[in-house]
């Protein structure tokens, strides 16, 4: 499995598998989440997403419940906070919000290392954008959790490139990475700014939803269509050909992979058998837009 440098030390293996439905799965044992991870590490997939608010703040301690030191010593664990819905700890809230108050991400990050049973976050994000983020206390905070070693690592997910020059210009510690929507089902950041600002500063990618919510495996249109002359050409399954569609971009994107289905989890490393040229990666991009190009 090929690996990316997200900062000197810290590396995080191509294909990443994402756990925000972990806690919906009608097996939520240690044994069974084990072979979840065990089936990633056979393929060399080492990097774990996770956040705290999955499964309605649950799925970190069902990751917890199957981490022994050994396993810790053989993964990166990357999770999330800020978003405060009224479910699980924060039943109580009146509404849902974001929450990027210095108090509350040094609560997240204890909460999370206690559920999840481990000393150090490889890499926080903050998960939304926060509109009453105060920039200098939240650059502050994501300081301090680095400095105090409890996190490697800090970044961001879902913001457009002013949310981060405005974090980061409060900020000692570089942010490393943008976890945003990328797929053939959500192909916008391809032209925004989005990549090209993170291309542009050698940051490296997360695209969260890779295979448009399962949409493009469930879905039959003239996208899927193509998918599945790509696949049956080259011998594997639709979901192959979207993620190496998304693995071929130069920017050198990392899908986040969700399933509670250890056969799927076991061909997420299939995506590395596609032969995706530059004229099949516009094939495919020319279906999701529905349009040729310009």
């Amino acid at each position: 499995m090929q690996r990316v440098d997200l900062q000197e030390g810290l590396s995080f293996s191509r294909i990443v598998y994402g756990m925000w439905r972990l806690g919906d799965d009608a097996d939520t044992s240690p044994a069974h989440v084990r072979a979840k991870i065990d089936a990633c590490l056979a393929q060399g997939i080492t990097t774990l997403d996770q956040a705290d608010i999955y499964g309605g703040y649950e799925a970190e301690e069902v990751l917890g419940a199957a981490m022994t030191p050994d396993l810790r010593k053989e993964v990166e664990i990357v999770t999330k906070c800020d978003i405060v819905a009224p479910v699980g700890r924060y039943a109580d809230a009146p509404v849902k919000y974001y929450d990027t108050s210095r108090a509350h991400i040094m609560a997240s990050v204890e909460h999370s290392l206690r559920l999840m049973k481990i000393e150090q976050i490889d890499l926080l994000l903050i998960h939304r954008p926060d509109p009453m983020m105060d920039h200098r206390e939240t650059g502050t905070a994501l300081d301090e959790v680095v400095a105090s070693g409890k996190v490697r690592a800090v970044g961001v997910s879902n913001f457009k490139l002013h949310d981060w020059t405005l974090l980061q210009s409060a900020m000692k510690t570089p942010l490393v990475t943008n976890q945003i929507e990328l797929s053939l089902s959500a192909v916008e950041a391809f032209t925004n700014g989005d990549l090209a600002f993170l291309q542009e500063r050698d940051i490296v990618p997360m695209a969260w939803s890779p295979l448009g919510g399962g949409a493009l495996m469930s879905s039959n249109t003239a996208l899927t269509m193509v998918m599945d002359r790509i696949a049956a050409n080259q011998g594997v399954d639709r979901a192959a050909v979207a993620v190496a569609w998304l693995l071929a971009h130069p920017a050198g994107i990392l899908p986040v992979m969700g399933t509670n289905t250890i056969e799927r989890i076991k061909g997420f490393s299939r995506a590395f058998d596609v032969d995706m040229t530059r004229q099949l990666w516009f094939e495919l991009y020319t279906a999701a837009l529905g349009k040729e190009v310009p």
